[in-house]
């Protein structure tokens, strides 16, 4: 079955108060308003970006997403989960305070902020999916709980996926704490002694404690570690190793699973944003101020997440002869999530490009 993708072209350097108009718009016309009933409780899906990230979605157009939720009726609250590193997003109250600090508080996008998996984490549904990899997987309890989910997406880069769109959204961004270790698990990184130079940002930053001291340098102990990728973030001296080409591969199907898992029981109910502004090579979870890598190029919506991301890749290398994910990480293909997601029954690889004038 065919998806309709709808497309507004921007221009490059918009301000937010432009962006949040073009989001309106293609809402309108793309009629993702039929999403959302009198009553329903909506959960807005966003991502806040971690300290000193400046290219995150603004709040200027989450505010947008509140308003048009509330003229149906529907009660808006926007929510988001912990990060399996240590950061300003590790946990409910450092989350809340931080969202806040970037202009995501109730009193400038008007609507609640809670956090879907509870205080650390852990609040979680098992949800039956029969997939490949998993046949249930761990999604975080209060979306589960929402009538309806607006799901907003930044598109990057992505260090171990190639592309973090509408996909890495939902399922590493929807899963609890266990669902995200789950996605990882595959992950085992290994130090280059020869690179190492002991800075100690490894250690500093591994959130289970896995790295230690060995001989003067960094050594990761594989029985502890959860393959969350901080070290592999935070080392600048290309020190730490992964098996690209079969972990990537897990990690990303393991990823469109969880993120089938998020949407499965709202069929009808669901709606989904790019907003292809201030690409960057890595994520918004980095604490850096990032530059984007090529200009901007528009606003996608759908209701099919597959067709959205898919839509995502081709925008770009029409554009820039390359995809997102190919100029970000070369070394990952990032079409194994988005055929993943289609082939287990998520949405579609066919879609028609509906451009809003």
């Amino acid at each position: 079955m065919t998806a309709k993708v709808f497309f507004l072209p921007v221009a490059d350097g918009l301000p937010p108060a432009a962006q949040a108009q073009a989001l309106a718009k293609v809402y309108q016309a793309s009629g993702a308003e039929a999403a959302v009933a009198a009553e329903d409780f909506v959960a807005i899906k966003l991502h806040v970006g971690e300290k000193k990230n400046t290219t995150h979605i603004k709040p200027e157009l989450i505010k947008v997403l509140v308003d048009k939720a509330k003229d149906k009726g529907g009660v808006p609250f926007l929510t988001e989960t912990s990060t399996l590193y240590k950061g300003e997003r590790e946990n409910a109250v450092k989350h809340l305070l931080h969202a806040h600090r970037h202009g995501f508080g109730i009193d400038n996008v008007g609507a609640p902020f809670i956090m879907a998996d509870g205080l650390t984490g852990t609040t979680e549904y098992e949800v039956t999916i029969d997939g490949e990899l998993h046949k249930s997987v761990k999604v975080a309890r209060e979306v589960m709980s929402a009538d309806a989910m607006i799901a907003v997406s930044h598109p990057t880069g992505h260090v171990a996926a190639g592309l973090g769109a509408c996909l890495k959204n939902l399922g590493m961004g929807l899963a609890s704490r266990m669902g995200k270790m789950r996605q990882h698990s595959a992950l085992l990184p290994e130090v280059i002694t020869e690179s190492c130079r002991f800075c100690g940002k490894c250690i500093k930053w591994c959130p289970q404690e896995a790295i230690v001291s060995k001989d003067g340098k960094a050594f990761i102990m594989t029985e502890k570690c959860i393959g969350c990728g901080e070290c592999l973030a935070m080392c600048r001296f290309d020190a730490v190793k992964y098996d690209w080409g079969a972990e990537s591969g897990f990690l990303q199907r393991s990823m469109a699973e969880h993120a089938y898992g998020a949407v499965i029981g709202k069929k009808g109910k669901c709606f989904f944003f790019n907003v292809m502004i201030d690409m960057t090579k890595d994520c918004d979870c980095y604490s850096v101020d990032q530059r984007k890598m090529i200009p901007d190029i528009g606003i996608l919506a759908s209701a099919d997440p597959v067709a959205i991301d898919k839509a995502t890749l081709d925008l770009t290398a029409k554009a820039h002869g390359k995809t997102l994910a190919e100029m970000a990480y070369a070394r990952h293909d990032a079409m194994i999530q988005i055929g993943h997601a289609a082939k287990i029954g998520m949405g579609s690889l066919a879609y028609e490009l509906v451009e809003v004038k």
